[in-house]
């Protein structure tokens, strides 16, 4: 589909939607209840400079509610509830300005933290590219010189001709922090949309600019989110919500999303209503069309009610007036993505009676399932995503979480498999049905993203563009992947990079890190910023979880709702093999998780904080019985279930890391980050935890979150990103004990 090789693609909105949010459990009766209501959090920790002598830190004082909810005869505390309101109600801002006050005065009394930014900054000091795509004579790709806040989109004719700025987003706002969200290209290259949020938030406004005059259009969408932007014909399709009330656009619950067609040149008054759906207001829905622009394929998606599946359905825009066609009706637990049309068929990718997920083509004019012709059959590796470029199939399988890509026709035929340059990680292979070649990208820990050429006549691969990093020689790292035994017997397996030459003396510095939700699979992925804690002599490792898609649908579901535990389980076993094979001890041993991570390591550190000197959690979603109230957080139902159901409850509230606090534990050195504007995981869910750790904190380690401005769900520009690791980095090494050379 035309979409597939932009940088910003429908497929990676799609499976963005499963991965949207995150977590937590213990079966004691929380700890949150064992402070009164007259109790305040005004506790101490040692500050920065704490072993010179310094006073400790003296926590803001938190009020407590005497707020208690009733799930099915249990009775649980909610103290800090108030903390759910938006972040401009005078309480709430005076307690975040009191907590930031607390963290920045710590942070900023580390004296190395100056130079680990100087140094994280000449790390990202490189150019980076995304693959070209083609329309016509054109390609289109973005370039970030290396310290821009937004990868900048050009434009040049021909491989080798001149390139031309065609979108520089760097000028959209002065701080940097207005972003581009999804884009889309016409057909002919000659109009270009695109989506810009402010401020980290998932809204979006929708511009449209001419492309040969570079002249932007009186086009202008409001309250887009979580859409594509797919041209038809003389306009284009999006996704949006009804215009939230006034100064509730980052906490109203979203309800109700609507698929538009604008036709350019025309006030958004006047869009074409193309599809809702009234009597399910958690649904998704998403819009994309096929290279030939003749079919509009509708994908709905309802993980509020539990499901993770989608339904399906395409329309012919030959036909005149005619209605969306299901390919698959009903919303289930199967997914199913268009990959292109084949004529008048379509290959489709699903996981339907294939967990590790197949590609069959489905013929509008035999419909029933029983006719739908498979092409490439499930296999005993996950079938990680399938393209379709010059009329053939690209599909690449993940074999114990490495890549391997192999190219079919389309009848199903397997051609070759592509020589990848090393075990790692693999995205692109996007296209057009008349390409002659295609790009994709190669990484690995210790390789930076390198976009290579394929040319489909001599199944060759050549490197098409190679990042330079000043300073930085691959061979001084080495990357190894293990695999542990798991609580449970499961196998798991888990990357680990480092120095050359590490002695297994349980002396070293780790960071460990893992995600496991939501299908999403924690690739080798490179990281510029890593390398400075990598040249200190850290040890980084990289967990692969049940609850990701390393090993198929099967091994997602061992994750979620009831058997979340498991995810837990297997990082508790991650850090246990790390310290039994003396790689590192509790004292030296780091846990970081983002999102759902962000759960994950907030639930670990309550059950073993023992095991851990120093855990970095970012946006995660922390009360795991209120969710599902806020933004989109009824969407990661299907991971999570709901404090609704009486069994998924109690899973819940027995790991729901706000309330699992003991009082008087000594938890590990915390350092939490959330922003202002993410309208995805509220910072609420942050806020209640750090009240609830600081308050329960019995050791002497710092518990100290990190609120960003005018930044979302990820730092919302280069210098936010840096700044954020730098600190991160910097409470590292501080509370591992490392004095970085």
């Amino acid at each position: 589909m035309k979409q597939s090789s932009l940088p910003f693609t429908l497929f990676s909105l799609r499976r963005g939607l499963l991965s949207l949010g995150i977590i937590g459990l213990a079966l004691t009766t929380l700890s949150l209840s064992g402070l009164t209501s007259a109790q305040s959090t005004q506790k101490t920790a040692p500050a920065a400079d704490g072993a010179s002598g310094s006073p400790g830190i003296v926590y803001p004082a938190t009020e407590r509610d005497n707020i208690v909810d009733d799930y099915f005869g249990t009775k649980v505390a909610d103290p800090y509830r108030w903390l759910e309101a938006d972040a401009n109600v005078p309480k709430v801002a005076a307690w975040v300005e009191a907590q930031n006050k607390l963290t920045f005065n710590y942070l900023e009394k580390i004296p190395f933290r100056q130079k680990i930014k100087e140094r994280l900054t000449q790390l990202y000091n490189y150019p980076r590219y995304s693959a070209p795509t083609r329309r016509g004579a054109y390609f289109f790709y973005t370039k970030n010189d290396g310290l821009q806040n937004q990868s900048v989109w050009y434009r040049q004719k021909g491989l080798d001709g001149a390139a031309e700025v065609l979108l520089d987003p760097n000028k959209l706002s002065a701080d940097g922090t207005t972003r581009l969200g999804a884009v889309g290209l016409s057909q002919d290259g000659k109009y270009f949309g695109y989506g810009v949020s402010k401020g980290g938030s998932d809204w979006n406004d929708i511009y449209v600019l001419d492309v040969n005059a570079k002249q932007l259009q009186a086009d202008h969408i409001e309250w887009a989110k979580f859409s594509a932007i797919a041209f038809q014909g003389n306009g284009f399709y999006y996704s949006r919500y009804p215009t939230p009330e006034p100064g509730h656009e980052l906490t109203s619950k979203n309800e109700f999303h609507q698929v538009f067609y604008h036709k350019l040149g025309t006030p958004q008054a006047n869009d074409l209503l193309v599809f809702e759906d009234k009597s399910n207001p958690v649904r998704f829905h998403t819009l994309d069309t096929s290279d030939d622009e003749r079919y509009a394929f509708l994908t709905v998606t309802e993980r509020g009610s539990g499901k993770k599946g989608n339904a399906l359905y395409y329309r012919d825009v030959n036909t005149p007036g005619s209605a969306f066609t299901p390919i698959v009706a009903e919303v289930g637990d199967d997914s199913y993505n268009v990959i292109t049309n084949v004529g008048e068929k379509f290959l489709v990718m699903t996981d339907h009676n294939a967990p590790n997920s197949r590609v069959f083509l489905f013929d509008p004019k035999k419909p029933a399932e029983a006719n739908w012709q498979n092409i490439v059959s499930e296999k005993p590796e996950p079938l990680d995503f399938a393209n379709a470029v010059g009329g053939k199939l690209f599909v690449s399988y993940l074999k114990d979480v490495k890549a391997h890509v192999y190219v079919y026709n389309l009848a199903g035929k397997l051609e070759n498999e592509i020589v990848l340059p090393g075990e790692g990680t693999v995205g692109g292979f996007g296209g057009r049905e008349d390409d002659k070649f295609t790009f994709y990208t190669f990484a690995t820990f210790n390789v930076p993203p390198t976009i290579y050429r394929y040319d489909l006549a001599t199944k060759k691969s050549i490197v098409f563009r190679q990042p330079e990093i000043s300073g930085f020689n691959a061979s001084d790292y080495e990357t190894k992947q293990v695999f542990f035994t798991s609580k449970d017997g499961t196998r798991v397996p888990m990357f680990i990079v480092h120095k050359k030459g590490l002695k297994l003396d349980g002396n070293n510095p780790t960071l460990l890190y893992g995600y496991g939700g939501f299908n999403a699979t924690t690739s080798p992925n490179f990281s510029s910023l890593r390398l400075a804690l990598l040249e200190q002599g850290f040890v980084y490792v990289s967990a692969n979880m049940r609850g990701g898609g390393e090993y198929g649908e099967k091994w997602h579901d061992a994750g979620t709702k009831l058997k979340k535990q498991n995810v837990f389980d297997d990082f508790i076993g991650a850090a246990e093999y790390l310290i039994r094979e003396k790689y590192t001890s509790p004292s030296r041993l780091a846990i970081h998780g983002v999102s759902n991570g962000g759960l994950l390591v907030g639930a670990v550190a309550n059950q073993r904080p023992e095991l851990f000197k120093a855990v970095i959690q970012q946006a995660g979603v922390m009360d795991m019985l209120r969710f599902h109230l806020f933004t989109i957080g009824s969407a990661w139902k299907a991971d999570y279930g709901s404090s609704e159901n009486a069994e998924q409850f109690k899973a819940l509230y027995a790991y729901s890391p706000i309330h699992n606090v003991k009082a008087g534990t000594n938890y590990p050195a915390t350092l939490i980050t959330t922003a202002d504007h993410d309208d995805r995981v509220v910072p609420a869910h942050s806020f209640k935890y750090a009240a609830a750790l600081q308050a329960g904190q019995g050791g002497d380690n710092p518990i100290l979150i990190r609120i960003d401005t005018k930044s979302g769900h990820g730092a919302s520009s280069t210098t936010k990103s840096i700044e954020q690791t730098a600190d991160i980095y910097s409470f590292l090494m501080l509370n591992l004990g490392v004095t970085p050379k």
